[in-house]
């Protein structure tokens, strides 16, 4: 089940942030930030990448300002990084991630 919420910024341009389950991974979730014009297109982005099941309901999860901070210096305007304090995780102080990153196929050991 994917939780999150969007900001609006002086521009008309909006951040959307989700907390989705890892791909590929059996626990843990991953907070996705998506820049774009408005709400849809920043959910077709994500569903172009191959996230489908991916909609956006309510804004009970809005990015923080340091969200919106990192996401509006990043090129592509799409980034991710596990969530803090969920299983697995390590520490809360991970950085933030290219999309690229979390959607490559795993390498395999043999």
């Amino acid at each position: 089940m994917a939780s999150g919420g969007f900001s609006k910024l002086p521009n008309g341009t909006v951040v959307v942030a989700l907390t989705l389950p890892r791909p590929a991974a059996e626990d843990g979730t991953v907070r996705v930030l998506v820049l774009a014009a408005n709400r849809a297109r920043a959910l077709t982005r994500l569903r172009n990448l191959g996230l489908r099941a991916v909609y956006l309901r309510g804004n009970a999860e809005p990015p923080t300002p340091d969200e919106v901070t990192a996401v509006l210096h990043h090129p592509d305007g799409l980034l991710w990084r596990t969530t803090p304090g969920a299983p697995g995780t390590g520490t809360a102080d991970q950085l933030w991630q290219p999309i690229r990153a979390l959607l490559r196929p795993a390498v395999m050991g043999y």
